[in-house]
């Protein structure tokens, strides 16, 4: 199995058919997500890097011609035209890190159509499940208030490539740390780690094993103090600590019960044995929720580590995502199917400080000097210049989210940011939608209309009397 074949089948038969009809004429097709999940004021881009990647290594070779083949039941020679085939197109998109709402593309592929079809889903698959996961891990962040948050979530991540991409994309939203000893050194992240449960179970008692980790590690230390007793286990643990005295760094870990009582205990007992540097950490099927819940409750914990519910990001492990046709050989094109209206045309997203984005065309001039968030990062099938850095994608993602308005950053109940659409892209969309009718019969036609504002989608005409003489953009985004 390869990269080139980690797709779905209609895309070859698509691609196949394409290159026997000889259409190889330049197609835009661009990659959004129609609508937020519930519970998501905003999204983060993520999967870009390794979708550059994919595509700058794109060929089909011998192996993949023969595996199209077999999957097909067809010999190998009659899918001979797509041997050799590589990506040589151009790429643009939202760098990692950035915001990205409804509607807005995160990326948009302009190729020869064969090649820019066979890549859908490899591309789907990468930007859909990082960018999930990338905007649950953000608003861990958010909820933490400051505090550092670490990643654990290598265990129940859905394969060990999966627990990679998870701790990249925690790193990329600003956390401290990840457990994942592999992700730490390809990222040159710092990794973090204290015990298990079942270490403190193979010694005679807490105060032995706590003991015998710290002569094996001279460094802070952080004991895991809730195996059998929790007040037991911090006691165990300050006898410790005053023992070896490692100054600041040391920590205790709580991982089950009322966190935020028993973090209140533990403090306690801490600044009572004269360990007041000593910090609290707290894990155990944490996510954001729970996150701001203590954080509100004003629990002394000092930083958190939140694994299963957002490395799969739990409540919302999907995007309603898609990845459409909005221009073949220059001609703008659309789909009209109910409640998934497609916007037709290069697209471009221009972003204001304190006002919604514009969701524009590709070569209109940006508003008010607003920033062009999809920027060109793959010509000829080659990367236009060295790879991003996750330090600058969480720069990006730190400045972007503090400018979001406030309801859309909150935790419980968020009210997700919306786009409008520039007139230009409105009266292309109009036109589109014109020459579509004079080629169908009208009753095909039906597509419910709304506002962006409203919660549903913007339809992709609106009534004559609400077009006049627009000089301003219109609510979106288009579904």
């Amino acid at each position: 199995m390869s990269d080139v074949t980690t797709t779905d089948l209609y895309e070859v038969t698509m691609a196949l058919s394409y290159l026997r009809e000889g259409m190889r004429a330049p197609a835009t097709f661009s990659l959004f997500v129609r609508d937020l999940p519930p519970g998501r004021g905003f999204l983060v881009a993520a999967g870009l890097e390794p979708a550059l990647d994919f595509l700058a290594r794109y060929r089909v070779e011998r192996a993949d011609v023969e595996e199209f083949a077999a999957a097909l039941r067809r010999p190998p020679e009659d899918l001979e035209p797509l041997l050799g085939l590589a990506f040589e197109g151009e790429v643009r998109a939202v760098p990692e890190g950035h915001v990205v709402l409804a509607g807005e593309p995160l990326l948009e592929v302009t190729a020869p159509l064969p090649q820019a079809q066979l890549v859908e889903t490899y591309l789907l698959n990468l930007l859909c499940h990082q960018t999930a996961v990338a905007s649950k891990a953000a608003r861990c962040v958010l909820a933490a208030a400051g505090r550092p948050v670490v990643d654990f979530s290598l265990r129940r991540t859905h394969g060990p490539w999966a627990g990679l991409q998870a701790a990249r994309l925690a790193a990329l939203v600003g956390f401290a740390a990840t457990s994942n000893v592999a992700a730490a050194g390809a990222l040159d992240f710092p990794a973090s780690g204290t015990m298990a449960h079942s270490y403190v179970e193979a010694f005679p008692g807490e105060e032995e094993a706590f003991r015998a980790f710290a002569r094996t590690h001279p460094g802070p230390v952080t004991f895991l103090v809730d195996t059998y007793d929790t007040e037991a286990g911090v006691m165990a643990a300050a006898r410790v600590l005053q023992e070896i005295r490692r100054g600041p760094g040391c920590a205790v870990r709580l991982d089950s019960g009322d966190l935020g009582e028993l973090a209140r205990r533990a403090r306690a007992l801490l600044d009572a044995a004269g360990l007041a540097d000593v910090r609290i950490v707290a894990s155990g099927g944490l996510d954001e929720y729970a996150v701001a819940e203590l954080v509100h409750g004003g629990a002394p914990i000092d930083a958190y580590a939140v694994g299963t519910k957002v490395g799969v990001a739990a409540d919302a492990p999907y995007l309603d995502a898609a990845y459409k046709l909005v221009e073949y050989d220059g001609r703008p094109v659309m789909k009209l199917s109910t409640a998934k209206v497609t916007a037709p045309g290069g697209k471009q997203v221009f972003r204001r400080p304190g006002q919604p984005d514009v969701i524009g065309l590709r070569e209109e001039d940006p508003p008010d000097s607003a920033q062009r968030l999809l920027r060109t990062v793959m010509r000829d099938g080659r990367r236009t210049g060295p790879p991003d850095r996750w330090e600058y994608a969480c720069a990006r993602c730190a400045h972007d989210i503090a400018d979001l308005p406030a309801p859309a950053r909150r935790i419980d109940r968020p009210e997700p940011w919306r786009p409008v659409v520039s007139p230009a892209l409105e009266d292309l969309t109009s036109r589109v939608r014109g020459e579509i009718a004079r080629r169908v019969r009208p009753e095909h036609l039906e597509v419910p209309v709304g506002g962006g504002h409203s919660g549903r989608r913007l339809s992709a005409s609106l009534p004559p009397s609400s077009r006049s003489a627009h000089s301003s953009p219109r609510p979106g985004p288009f579904g």
